[in-house]
């Protein structure tokens, strides 16, 4: 069967990268092409654009960009019906994944969206699209199953994919604090002089920044004066493997550190513009995943004007000291909650044997 999968960032690459090699183990004539990135393309996908043109952040941004991406849904479009694909699979990217989902169900394309928006933060009138232009919802969170279910839409639970990914060193930890600015240019020009700015007060530990695989390493090289401090290029896993606590943008990356076992800090800060608008709209008491999904305050979340040099201190020093027993406790619970570490799998038996059957 042809699938055509749709992902915008640099987390919908690396689960679109593994549902495709699970699809490609249930369905033995597979044939992939896509919107996504490197980890894509080293499964065999013909990748038509790649995430590192498709990424942008808040309000203003998008915007300001309208025309680049209304351009992007004309393409793709044109793309879409030359490869004539039995599924079209749209991996998170709301914004534009759901836009799209209406023109391809209108156009008789079956529409599979894993990853399922999170409409239960922002954006609730986003249910009702789901239920007119999908043919299956698959979530990965546990608390977005009874959420999509009690506004009558049939969602499947897999289990979250980042659970495949994760490899636990046994080494011990280093003097190292790990920072993880996010994955855009916008967000890491943002967040990255904040979390720098606390470097004097920790005299004991090299800082290591995580480099974005959407960024080349010389974009990084302004923020690399200071000595004991050092560009990571060597992956995500190997970085929190080693890390005693990180400082994290909030996103998926804040639930990839818990489930390396990393006390953090969660940080955010956005255009004046975006954080007002988002203030307003937004539904969710956390803006990080590992509170949400535990439902309460686990680790501690600096947003906007709170994150700053004072208080980045005080809170990295309490992680380091005694919060940090407490932290490793509720990162125990979230791994239960998650589930078998399988999802991946579940998402395309699911996806192919409902296709098969048409």
């Amino acid at each position: 069967m042809k699938y055509f999968l749709v992902a915008g960032e640099a987390s919908g690459d690396m689960h679109g990268a593994n549902l495709v090699g699970a699809l490609a183990k249930v369905d033995q004539r597979a044939q992939f092409w896509a919107w996504g990135g490197d980890k894509m393309k080293a499964k065999g996908v013909k990748v038509f654009k790649h995430i590192q043109d498709l990424a942008f952040m808040g309000f203003k941004e998008v915007i300001l960009n309208i025309r680049t991406i209304l351009g992007n849904f004309t393409l793709i479009k044109k793309q879409i019906v030359e490869v004539q694909p039995d599924v079209l699979i749209l991996v998170d990217y709301p914004g534009f994944n759901l836009r799209l989902a209406r023109w391809a169900k209108e156009k008789g394309y079956r529409v599979v969206y894993y990853i399922a928006p999170q409409a239960w933060a922002w954006k609730a009138n986003r249910v009702e699209k789901l239920k007119k232009y999908t043919d299956q919802l698959l979530c990965i969170l546990p608390f977005e199953k009874k959420f999509f279910e009690d506004r009558g839409l049939a969602v499947e639970y897999v289990g979250h994919p980042l659970l495949e990914q994760i490899e636990l060193a046994q080494t011990e930890r280093k003097n190292t604090i790990a920072l993880l600015p996010g994955s855009r240019a916008q967000e890491v020009k943002s967040m990255l002089p904040e979390m720098l700015s606390v470097i004097e007060s920790f005299p004991d530990y090299e800082f290591k920044i995580a480099r974005s695989p959407n960024l080349q390493s010389s974009f990084y090289n302004d923020f690399l004066s200071h000595e004991r401090v050092s560009l990571h290029v060597s992956g995500m896993a190997a970085l929190l493997n080693e890390a005693k606590v990180a400082l994290v943008t909030s996103g998926t990356a804040t639930l990839e550190t818990a489930l390396y076992n990393v006390p953090q800090v969660v940080c955010y800060k956005s255009g004046a513009l975006s954080y007002e608008i988002a203030k307003r709209i937004i539904k969710v008491p956390y803006i990080s995943l590992v509170n949400l999904i535990l439902e309460k305050e686990a680790i501690k979340e600096l947003i906007q004007s709170d994150l700053n040099e004072h208080l980045l201190i005080r809170e990295l020093s309490n992680v380091l000291s005694n919060n940090r027993q407490t932290i490793l406790k509720d990162y125990a619970n979230i791994r239960h909650l998650l589930g078998e570490g399988n999802a991946s799998h579940k998402a395309a038996t699911l996806i192919y044997d409902r296709v098969k059957n048409l």
